[in-house]
């Protein structure tokens, strides 16, 4: 599928979109107007930018349905302040309530049931039932256009930030277990950020990793061994040295190597199956040793 944004009409345009970005993470922002009526509002066009200055952007797009402006956006425009709340699993239901085209001047915390604690550096309130609350002066608003779809970007500057203690490790950190944040798909979907669905990556060797372009093409080419597979494998520092895979191929590898000796082609597979196990549970340098044994 080749797809010219221009072309599609800009709710099409707009599920493919949110559908291919994601999981996006949702910010419940709470802002206020000149006459101090309080609104409340879901983005997930939403992330961090900077931490010093720490720098959140929001987007309070333009309606695709009938072109009309966010209160949140008529809201900053006025006064020039926000909370960001982090939104975790138990309120995604109250999360998905306060969306609702409510009139203006109408307090989602209210209708979604939320309990508003006054905030120490802005004058909107924070959400008590978040286990991250970021209260924010807005330093700039930028309008990406004028049609329906066209986003407003809100530059916030965080000023406290205001952090749940049961959500935290013994050391002080934000357990993901314990803040259980969900993120936004395409649709009515959503995702969990907890649980089964993390896993980790260990980031590259220090010194560099050796980079794919020094695997051999009987490794990059292979059928068996996976992208992933490949990026561990070229994000070790060095190799393990002649003396050491030769002693793995005895002790370890031995069996496989009697067992395929008249058939080199059926033992090269056997090995690129056995280093793609070793690298599922992380034993990069096993892998290797395992993979360098077929021409030692």
């Amino acid at each position: 599928m080749r797809i010219i944004p221009s072309e599609k009409k800009p709710s099409e345009f707009f599920g493919l979109l949110t559908s291919s970005i994601a999981p996006r993470p949702i910010a419940m922002v709470s802002t206020i107007d000149k006459n101090g009526s309080i609104n409340l509002s879901p983005f997930s066009f939403f992330n961090v930018f900077s931490s010093n200055p720490a720098m959140l952007v929001f987007s309070p797009a333009r309606s695709g349905r009938d072109n009309s402006l966010k209160h949140t956006y008529l809201n900053v425009k006025e006064i020039p302040e926000c909370v960001v709340n982090v939104v975790n699993f138990e309120m995604v239901q109250q999360t998905s309530l306060s969306s609702s085209m409510y009139e203006r001047g109408i307090n989602e915390f209210v209708k979604a049931g939320f309990t508003q604690v006054k905030s120490e550096a802005v004058t909107p309130p924070r959400i008590k039932e978040s286990p991250v609350q970021l209260e924010c002066i807005v330093k700039q608003v930028i309008e990406l256009g004028t049609e329906g779809g066209a986003g407003n970007l809100v530059l916030a500057e965080v000023k406290v930030i205001h952090i749940a203690d049961d959500i935290l490790n013994v050391y002080g950190q934000i357990d993901p277990n314990k803040i259980r944040l969900i993120g936004r798909m395409g649709g009515n979907l959503y995702n969990k950020a907890f649980g089964e669905a993390l896993f980790e990556v260990k980031k590259p060797s220090i010194p560099l990793g050796i980079g794919v372009d020094s695997l051999t093409n009987e490794i990059k080419n292979s059928n068996i061994l996976t992208g992933n597979d490949i990026g561990k494998l070229a994000g070790i520092s060095s190799l393990p040295d002649e003396t050491e895979v030769n002693e793995y191929k005895l002790i370890e590898l031995a069996d496989l190597f009697v067992e395929h000796e008249d058939n080199l082609s059926e033992l090269e597979i056997k090995l690129h199956h056995l280093a793609h196990e070793l690298l599922i549970s992380d034993r990069v340098e096993e892998a290797w040793k395992c993979l360098l044994s077929f021409n030692n």
